[in-house]
């Protein structure tokens, strides 16, 4: 094989490790809303996962992951069974086991998942190579498939599960049995003769990577993501010459008209312009390529994610946080293509843009990043777990017709009702990770400039550990039904502190008060933060309005021409069936009419909307299916639920985007 063309001007890295995000570990969660779905994790979620990927959810899609790797261990006898990615199911729940034990510790969970971690390095090929369906299955194909064989992919979860669950327990014997599946990445893949000159065709391994860089201080690890990154689209493209092999065997049948735009290997990062192909692997690519821009003080790889992150939230992202758009292959299509009842928005994807905002956020101290982040956070990924945590949407659509909803159709992978798992179950362990970190969001700090970023606005209790200064914070609040939130400091250092204050862009009548009194320094937002200084144990109230309020799409969006939508702060609204009555789509909403709030007892509290407008009077036309009779109209009142919340009471009509009534 020839090396690619050469890659970008060499660059040193100027710093290893994360200084922007805090500590799990000192950001301990008790709010209001976020609470019950943080705490679903370890009561509820990691339980029930656990039981899943041991088989045992009645009437539930098989799992088999921790037998397929019994069986690479020799522990048992058998064929390995699911995705070639199957792997990353046990990854994904030891990352959220980590996350949690960090902030909840669990002797009994602790004791479960060192067990699963004994069965994995048991798994583990004495080179270091760890994957169940080529140890079992092709052992004589590694490396051979990396446009289809997911190898890379399923290294990286298994890297930032090690991550999580030695920064959460302090236990290293996973991230060793890691370390030496990255050392061996590292031998197998790169410029020099002799190695592999390819790439992953799922992109995760960069982040994995990252993170085995930042946690072990080992900068070869954060050379070998930056290679990955490099070499993509560079020269002949790597995933053609694989499928031109003549002993090529495709995987995946979906894949036979596969082009290098779905895995975002078209062109060199740098030239990438519009976001492309499968979403779950371009938001996980781009959240390399901002890490590594940081770290290597890139410009040129930075530029590339903001213009990368300007396409996806100005031309291809839903209302909702959600991305990529297309039910066949899970991918981006073109500009404004946005439907909404055959939409795909996959969780992970959207966990995936949460993840790319909030690095973007860190990097660049602007706050356009954390609205986007907050906003997807806020709808799809908790719209994507039932309230009692044992069911899932993989898919999140924007309206329901549930006996539309049907196998060999255009909607085949839309479910009116959440699933209790899933052959390809990548989206609820991914929903469970996030939970289990959340903390991560909630601030981010600059210790070099004293300044802590207050991200989201969620009670909690955190310490910052600033060299020799111990500093106490406090956030306390109710958001998001009410728009206030206090933040006490203590043992505030010699020479003060910054407290930079997101102000979000629905936020109207922004008001800071410092120990009672109104701050009337540094008015004007810095970047979309309001910077206030503190030099002393100090309580901040902050207040600001986000009332309900009608929001229209671009009209380039042709799903939405003519539509209007409801929002409150960061949560997007939604009509279902049971509030109001079948057929959604055949009411006009009145945006002239003010909306009207209302309190209610519904999924332990929350703020309904009202909203006025008519709806067809169905006996008011012809039973034919066409005829020349103009419909009647009749008032009606409509109530709207927070997006996230739809489906947890049984199965109906959902609808975001409503026709708007006009007065001609």
């Amino acid at each position: 094989r020839s090396l690619p063309k050469p890659l970008s001007t060499p660059m040193v890295m100027t710093a290893i490790a994360d200084t922007n995000s805090l500590d799990l570990k000192k950001v301990s969660i008790h709010d209001s809303f976020w609470s019950k779905h943080v705490d679903l994790v370890r009561n509820a979620i990691i339980p029930y996962q656990w039981e899943a990927m041991n088989d045992r959810i009645p009437d539930a899609e098989s799992s088999h992951c921790l037998e397929n790797f019994k069986i690479a261990a020799g522990r048992a006898k058998g064929d390995f069974y699911g995705a070639v990615f199957q792997d990353t199911d046990v990854a994904k729940w030891l990352e959220a086991v980590g996350f949690s034990l960090a902030c909840y510790p669990d002797e009994v969970l602790e004791k479960t998942a060192d067990e699963v971690i004994d069965l994995i390095a048991d798994a583990q090929c004495e080179d270091g190579y760890i994957n169940t369906y080529f140890t079992i299955k092709e052992p004589d194909k590694r490396w051979t498939d990396l446009c289809e064989g997911h190898e890379l992919y399923t290294a990286g979860h298994l890297m930032e599960a090690a991550v999580a669950y030695y920064e959460g327990t302090g236990k290293r014997k996973f991230l060793d049995c890691m370390c030496k599946f990255a050392d061996l990445i590292c031998d197998t893949f790169g410029t020099e003769e002799g190695k592999i000159h390819g790439y992953p065709g799922h992109e995760e391994v960069e982040i994995g990577l990252i993170k085995l860089a930042r946690v072990t201080g080992n900068k070869k690890y954060m050379d070998q993501a930056k290679y990955f990154v490099d070499a993509r689209g560079v020269g002949e493209n790597y995933f053609m010459k694989e499928m031109s092999r003549l002993d090529y065997k495709m995987i995946f049948p979906e894949f036979a008209d596969y082009t290098p735009v779905y895995s975002q290997s078209h062109k060199p990062v740098r030239e990438q312009t519009t976001a492309e192909g499968h979403a779950v692997r371009a938001v996980y690519l781009y959240c390399a390529m901002a890490d590594l821009a940081e770290a290597y003080q890139d410009e040129g790889l930075l530029k590339a994610c903001k213009t990368l992150w300007n396409n996806i939230v100005e031309k291809r992202m839903y209302l909702t946080g959600g991305i990529g758009s297309s039910g066949h292959l899970e991918r981006f299509t073109v500009d404004y293509d946005l439907p909404n009842e055959y939409n795909y928005s996959e969780s992970c994807a959207s966990i995936g843009l949460a993840l790319f905002g909030l690095r973007m956020a860190q990097i660049t101290g602007e706050s356009q990043y954390m609205d986007v982040a907050e906003r997807a956070l806020y709808n799809t990924v908790l719209a994507g777990i039932a309230l009692d945590g044992k069911s899932f949407f993989y898919v999140n659509p924007l309206e329901v017709w549930p006996p539309a909803c049907m196998e060999g159709t255009s909607k085949k992978h839309v479910k009116p009702i959440r699933q209790k798992w899933f052959g390809v179950a990548c989206c609820p362990p991914n929903i469970a990770r996030t939970l289990a970190s959340l903390g991560q969001y909630v601030y981010s700090q600059r210790p070099e400039k004293r300044e802590l970023y207050v991200n989201l606005f969620v009670s909690n209790e955190t310490e910052l550990d600033w060299n020799e200064d111990k500093i106490s914070v406090k956030l306390q609040t109710e958001f998001p039904w009410v728009n206030t939130y206090s933040l006490e400091v203590k043992n505030v250092p010699a020479g003060g502190m910054n407290l930079m204050l997101r102000v979000p862009d629905y936020a109207q009548d922004y008001q800071v008060k410092a120990d009672g009194k109104l701050y009337e320094e540094n008015k004007e937002p810095e970047k979309g933060y309001r910077r206030v200084h503190v030099e002393k144990d100090t309580k901040i109230e902050v207040s600001f309005a986000a009332p309900a309020k009608f929001v229209y799409a671009n009209p380039q969006v042709r799903a939405d021409s003519g539509k209007a939508a409801i929002v409150r702060g960061p949560l997007v609204y939604c009509l279902e069936e049971i509030d109001n009555f079948q057929n959604l789509p055949a009411i006009f909403v009145d945006t002239d009419v003010p909306l009207r709030e209302e309190k209610s007892d519904l999924f332990g509290g929350i703020i309904t909307v009202k909203a006025k407008g008519k709806k067809i009077v169905e006996s008011s036309v012809s039973d034919s299916l066409y005829s020349g009779q103009k419909p009647q109209l009749e008032d009606v009142e409509l109530t709207a639920i927070p997006y996230p919340y739809w489906n947890n009471r049984g199965e109906g009509e959902m609808l975001v985007w409503m026709k708007e009534l006009f007065y001609m």
